[in-house]
């Protein structure tokens, strides 16, 4: 049991993947599977592999596991199924989303840029092509080490004439929560025509979600990200959807969101996996995965706030969860980000990652990262990840930083430090 009551043990056994000697700390790039799930999927390919929509028996039962997972995922963000539509990538379907999106003449997005680029390309290409106006969301606080998305620093970008705001729930790369419900209703009251699109790709894993109380027009993660497949679903409230073109072929009456947006992505064996996912979340409770996370990042993070001359952290140093989640970076100075990667995979069966993790922007122009490839070490925990397994980590940290292992030479240790 782990010390917030926690049956961490009984949690890893439902994960086949976590019996082998590798130590999973990447986690924000993707969950290790249930096995309720692969055998789902199993079970699925050998049994009902047909095409939807058909009279025959074998096609029937499929129609239904496909429906069933559809309205499975709407139910679990307090959405209905004629708002949520499915496809491969939360990067797919907000580029989806940008091309049917209806734009006018003088129409201006803000868009931050603490977001992964799943939330910015799309809307750069978009106000490029259309020739729009788009405004760079960057807080004004604590840029180089805790920024936050704030009403404040939000107000002063909105007018009448924004058409559409983009952010993140969760930073990739900070861990840090957004406050979503209080932006949208700024977003909602400076103009009629104004659309929130909130990516939530490294919040999914950690919390619970109700789309409607936050108050969103647009919103996306990856269930491979909570314990699933490879799929993302994209929420879509009912009024936001008279704001977008159909992308259906022309004989289809584009009255529903699949139609309009998911142009057939849908993977009908990983949608189907669905209600497994959110019965394992229902069984462990969200209350006991909050609880063992917080334990869990905080043996990391007082570490890391114990030498704060030379390490220096990314996003919020207390290990509320109300504040982050555990996805954890940071730099030790003077050493290369890669290099410490390299130390802690030769020391340990410890899996964690360096470099900008597709937040480029946020890394090198808001951060201040000079060399954004090389980025953060980032360590990223859920709650299968154990107490033992990350004060393992700890120890590893401490005599990579005792034995100087991953120093660069003089020159690289000045630019690596330049904005520390």
């Amino acid at each position: 049991m782990g010390d917030a009551g926690f049956d961490v043990e009984a949690a890893r056994a439902a994960f086949p993947a976590l019996k082998q000697r590798q130590t999973f700390m990447d986690n924000a790039g993707g969950s290790q599977v249930l096995k309720s799930v692969v055998d789902s999927i199993t079970l699925y390919l050998t049994t009902n592999n047909v095409q939807l929509g058909a009279s025959y028996p074998v096609a029937q039962v499929s129609t239904a596991l496909f429906n069933a997972g559809h309205a499975a995922g709407a139910a679990y963000i307090n959405a209905s199924p004629e708002e949520v539509v499915f496809g491969p990538s939360t990067t797919q379907m907000f580029r989806n989303l940008s091309v049917a999106l209806k734009t006018e003449p003088g129409d201006e997005f803000v868009v931050s840029k603490l977001d992964h680029e799943a939330n910015i390309a799309s809307w750069v290409q978009l106000a490029e092509w259309k020739g729009l106006t788009l405004k760079w969301w960057v807080p004004s606080k604590d840029t180089s080490s805790n920024p936050k998305l704030v009403p404040e620093d939000l107000k002063k970008l909105l007018s009448p004439k924004t058409r559409l705001v983009a952010c993140t729930h969760t930073s990739n790369i900070l861990g840090s929560v957004t406050d979503i419900a209080p932006l949208a209703e700024v977003i909602h009251a400076t103009s009629p025509r104004a659309l929130f699109c909130v990516d939530a790709v490294a919040y999914a894993p950690h919390a619970p979600i109700d789309v409607k109380a936050l108050g969103v027009d647009f919103y996306s993660f990856s269930w491979y990200k909570v314990y699933g497949p490879h799929i993302s679903m994209l929420y879509v409230k009912k009024e936001a959807q008279k704001e977008l073109h159909s992308l259906g072929h022309y004989f289809k009456p584009g009255n529903t969101l699949e139609e309009m947006l998911g142009l057939a992505a849908a993977n009908y064996e990983c949608v189907q996996t669905v209600p497994e996912i959110i019965s394992y979340l229902q069984r462990v409770s969200w209350e006991a995965i909050s609880k063992q996370e917080e334990i869990t990042q905080e043996v990391l993070l007082s570490f890391l706030r114990s030498k704060p001359d030379i390490i220096k952290i990314y996003g919020d140093p207390s290990s509320d969860r109300k504040l982050r989640v555990p996805v954890i970076s940071f730099r030790i100075k003077g050493h290369q980000s890669l290099a410490v990667i390299d130390a802690i995979e030769a020391k340990s069966s410890y899996g964690c990652r360096n470099g900008h993790f597709y937040s480029k922007r946020l890394c090198e122009e808001v951060l201040g990262i000079q060399d954004g490839d090389d980025g953060v070490i980032r360590c990223s925990l859920l709650h299968y990840n154990t107490k033992e397994e990350v004060q393992g980590l700890v120890s590893v940290l401490k005599e990579i930083i005792e034995k100087g292992e991953g120093k660069v030479p003089e020159d690289e240790y000045r630019k690596l430090t330049a904005n520390w």
